[in-house]
């Protein structure tokens, strides 16, 4: 038998950070964030401008997804999110949609200047970010669009002070969706604004994992620390012909196929 009071704060995700700052004795701001599908990667976003503001000098961040019971299915949907064959084929011409999967990650954040006194082990700089929202400029709640993508993704770039050109890859958000797959690299063609072709390779964590929910951005940024640091970029699976609705000979992306060597731009 457990009180219901206690149930209840283990389960509430409002508590989480502040849980975990419990746990793990941190006085600095602690607080839950819930965006869905962007969630960890706004936590990391704001964790950066708490750095930056001076309101904590370390911060964790980022999410967790686990559903019951964890061995389930589904019933496909033509044109919704769940794939037909429990397959995420992002960018592909046989792409129906994602898998769904469970996950857990945290990233620890410092200023660089700090982290290089206290001797850590630096897995990467992060040269700035941006958040934003579409609005109700779209076809519907849970549709992409594309305007709010660009503008994110410009003003991203524009706050850490580097050229389009310069960027050799992107770790998407790719569910393999007839509407998202389209419109974010038709976003990502706005927001690079160049004439220079296939010089920017792409690919999804969620070939691999599946869709971890709001754990998904925090598994893309990780894996994406994590090709820094060995300076190899893994395959996107299940890739075989290119989506027809993405015109990807006259942009500047190409699907990352097989495992291959970050190149220095």
């Amino acid at each position: 038998a457990v009180d219901r009071f206690v149930i209840y704060n283990f389960n509430s995700s409002s508590s989480y950070g502040t849980r975990i700052a419990y746990k793990l004795n941190l006085k600095g701001p602690s607080f839950s964030v819930n965006t869905a599908c962007s969630t960890s990667l706004v936590s990391i976003h704001l964790a950066c401008q708490g750095l930056q503001e001076g309101g904590c000098d370390m911060a964790l961040a980022g999410g967790v997804s686990i559903s019951l019971p964890q061995k389930h299915g589904y019933f496909y949907q033509d044109g919704m999110i769940h794939s037909a064959d429990g397959h995420c084929r992002a960018f592909d011409a046989d792409a129906t949609g994602t898998t769904f999967g469970d996950g857990v990650g945290i990233v620890v954040l410092k200023p660089l200047n700090r982290a290089i006194a206290d001797g850590d082990s630096i897995y990467a700089f992060i040269k700035g970010s941006a958040i934003n929202n579409d609005g109700s400029r779209k076809l519907g709640y849970t549709a992409p669009g594309i305007e709010g993508q660009t503008r994110v993704v410009r003003e991203a770039i524009q706050n850490a002070g580097i050229a389009p050109e310069s960027i050799g890859y992107i770790e998407t958000h790719g569910t393999g969706t007839a509407l998202g797959d389209p419109n974010e690299i038709e976003a990502l063609k706005l927001a690079f604004n160049t004439n220079k072709k296939g010089f920017c390779k792409i690919a999804t964590v969620k070939t691999n994992l599946g869709h971890l929910n709001v754990a998904a951005g925090v598994a893309g940024f990780i894996k994406t620390v994590l090709c820094l640091k060995h300076r190899l970029i893994p395959p996107n699976l299940h890739f075989k012909t290119a989506n027809p609705e993405i015109d990807f000979a006259n942009s500047p992306f190409v699907v990352n196929t097989a495992l291959s060597k970050w190149e220095k731009q």
